[in-house]
């Protein structure tokens, strides 16, 4: 790699940054994301578990002790790590441990993962401010834990939303999740 190779690609690094949340299903996850302004891409994938390089029916049978996650690559000069947690709240239950909407299981848990102190810094902010507006009678049990490695998910599970509209309408509305997120946050995503 020469100088100027290297160079550019430090230059590169320094004008992104990554976002890794946990919200259940993550085909549901990609999509809000993915409308904001200066987010580069959204993966599927899975993190906080123990195996390396997990497959889809060995997170979804609860055994690795991974959740379902999305990665949030973003320019922190469009977008900042604040607007991704706005987003991210909106977009959750962060009042049941172990569930999101109509999936079951630690592998749906509500998390923050956060790549570096000042995320944390920030996450724990926005933790405190919704627990402190009380936007809802329940405690809010979202985890705010350090980024572990994440494995993406099977290619099939990327941009499902976009790949397979219809399924994605249909899971999305039998799992209840717009309506859960209307009735928590009173408006509809």
């Amino acid at each position: 790699m020469t100088a100027m190779m290297m160079i550019a690609s430090s230059v590169q690094a320094a004008e992104t940054a990554r976002a890794t949340f946990a919200a259940g299903c993550f085909w549901c996850m990609e999509h809000p994301f993915d409308e904001l302004p200066g987010v580069i891409s959204t993966t599927s994938g899975y993190t906080g578990g123990h195996k390396d390089h997990p497959s889809y029916e060995q997170v979804s049978s609860g055994s690795t002790g991974h959740a379902e996650a999305i990665q949030v690559l973003f320019d922190p000069q469009q977008v900042s790590y604040q607007q991704l947690l706005d987003v991210y709240w909106r977009n959750s239950d962060p009042t049941t441990a172990n569930r999101q909407f109509c999936d079951v299981g630690s592998q749906y848990r509500p998390a923050i993962f956060y790549h570096n102190d000042e995320q944390k810094r920030l996450a724990e902010a926005s933790k405190r401010a919704l627990e402190q507006s009380r936007p809802f009678k329940q405690s809010i049990v979202t985890g705010i834990v350090a980024a572990t490695a994440f494995w993406p998910a099977e290619e099939y599970h990327q941009d499902y939303y976009l790949k397979n509209p219809l399924r994605y309408k249909f899971y999305r509305y039998n799992c209840g999740r717009d309506q859960r997120l209307q009735q928590l946050w009173g408006e509809s995503k």
